[in-house]
């Protein structure tokens, strides 16, 4: 399976490149800059220029040159900026038929519309696409939530938590990684069932919310991740606002049957998924 993939130099998608190509997978990663194709080029992958912020037929075209490489678009760069009808258009134009799109579960009133708008261009499109929504991603230096939580918790005495009561269920970046390459092989597996048979409909597209095993209150996450790098901080319950990490005060609770059914998802246990973390970032207890 030829793999085509945009984000490959972000967060997940260097977990993603690493796996694929340990699979044996040939991969192509669009790249902006200089730096973001050395990022892929030392993960394994191909780097093809490409910029997914052009508008118009003429983006478009540029970008199917850069798709065409692929028999699966893995998309893995946020669809908050507006970018999923030049993304979409060129994965048609270049007749990459199956497509992975990575989103969130949250929605941000910033972005929300736009979100929802990529959602109806991809649902609208011509491709067999799958799209996956894993909630808070965490696990590894770089991540945005908790490698700055973990730090705080070996310094401070005492630590205000705002929505100490709301449910949170953080997913492992590996876990997700492993699903979104599922995903793409499900997708390969769908089109070339559906070649042999001599099928011209494409199958339908299906969705699915990736989180950890089970919700947890924040409380706790936070003493859970305490635990983790031996912190001794005082928690104290505080009202909302105000907000000490704005995507933690928001409910997270999702059910992971289906991926689990047909993507083989089996997430880590949040204890065991912080614990690495903190080894990795030398802070483990």
């Amino acid at each position: 399976m030829k793999l085509v993939v945009t984000g490959g130099s972000g967060f997940l998608g260097g977990f993603v490149l690493r796996d694929a190509v340990r699979r044996g997978y040939e991969v192509v990663a669009l790249a902006r800059s200089p730096a973001a194709a050395a990022a892929v080029r030392a993960l394994g992958a191909q780097p093809v220029h490409g910029d997914l912020a052009g508008r118009g037929p003429a983006a478009a075209t540029a970008l199917a040159q850069a798709f065409a490489s692929g028999d699966v678009l893995v998309n893995l760069a946020s669809r908050g900026f507006g970018d999923a009808p030049t993304i979409v258009a060129a994965a048609e134009q270049a007749q990459v038929r199956g497509a992975v799109f990575v989103a969130t579960t949250a929605l941000p009133p910033a972005t929300r519309q736009l979100e929802l708008a990529a959602e109806q261009v991809i649902e609208e499109s011509a491709l067999d696409w799958t799209i996956l929504r894993p909630t808070m991603i965490y696990g590894a230096p770089g991540d945005r939530n908790l490698s700055r939580l973990l730090p705080l918790l070996r310094r401070v005495p005492v630590l205000p938590v705002p929505g100490g009561a709301r449910l949170q269920q953080p997913v492992h970046v590996g876990d997700v990684a492993h699903a979104v390459l599922a995903a793409a092989e499900l997708i390969s597996a769908d089109l070339t069932s559906a070649d042999l048979a001599g099928a011209d409909a494409k199958p339908g597209g299906v969705t699915y919310d990736l989180a950890g095993p089970v919700p947890l209150t924040f409380d706790e996450l936070l003493r859970t991740a305490g635990r983790a790098v031996g912190s001794r901080t005082r928690f104290i319950p505080v009202p909302l606002p105000p907000v000490l990490v704005p995507q933690l005060a928001e409910g997270k609770a999702f059910a992971v049957h289906a991926a689990a059914r047909d993507l083989g998802f089996a997430p880590r246990s949040f204890a065991d998924g912080i614990r690495s973390e903190a080894r990795a970032l030398g802070l483990a207890a």
